[in-house]
């Protein structure tokens, strides 16, 4: 299994692009939505990689940073959602978006994806935060635990809230979520923005 690549963009096109390392070409799916963020030709790149594995196919998908394959990871969970849409999901929105989409119940979001219907959005809404709740042991909604609160000062608890389910979503536990969204917070930030700024301080300090 892949984690990454690190090497040089030897050839692209709208659906696919060419790593090159050590002489070898990578092949891998990974539409303008994604590959953009890569740079020009001979550029060097890392490029997070999926590895589907099927009985007639073995494909690499990949992605720009580790929080969209996270993203991606979290979607093909899904019920009737495969590689293939999750991909086209990521290349459309950031982690960012999907993740607020979720927390906040935004179908229209998920339906601006070309080839997403209403069913499938509300059906990604629905599954990932069982699962989330799932995952903090709770069947009430996730809460902004007193780490969160004392580290902004004071706040929003319905967007810290949201936040913080957004981080867990990405495969954060829900202590290190609160802490970077406590961090991250500020008066009249939005989710998607408090979002990105509190994954910057959640994997700086996974990472580091």
């Amino acid at each position: 299994m892949y984690a990454y690549i690190k090497g040089k963009v030897a050839d692209r096109n709208d659906q696919q692009i060419v790593i090159e390392n050590n002489g070898i070409g990578y092949l891998i799916n990974c539409p303008l939505g994604i590959s953009a963020e890569f740079g020009g030709l001979g550029d060097e790149v890392t490029v997070w990689l999926y590895q589907s594995v099927k009985e007639d196919d073995i494909s690499l998908y990949g992605f720009n940073s580790r929080a969209q394959k996270e993203m991606f990871l979290k979607l093909i969970t899904v019920s009737g959602v495969g590689p293939k849409v999750a991909h086209t999901i990521c290349a459309a929105l950031s982690a960012e978006q999907i993740a607020a989409a979720v927390m906040s119940g935004n179908v229209a979001l998920l339906t601006s994806v070309k080839g997403l219907g209403k069913k499938s959005a509300e059906k990604i809404i629905v599954e990932l935060k069982d699962k989330l709740k799932a995952q903090l042991g709770s069947s009430s909604s996730i809460a902004v635990t007193p780490v969160a609160v004392a580290a902004s000062g004071t706040g929003d608890p319905g967007i810290m809230q949201d936040a913080v389910g957004a981080l867990v979503v990405l495969g954060y536990k829900d202590q290190e979520a609160s802490e970077a969204v406590g961090s991250a917070y500020e008066e009249g930030i939005g989710l998607e923005d408090l979002i990105r700024k509190s994954l910057k301080i959640a994997s700086g300090k996974k990472f580091s």
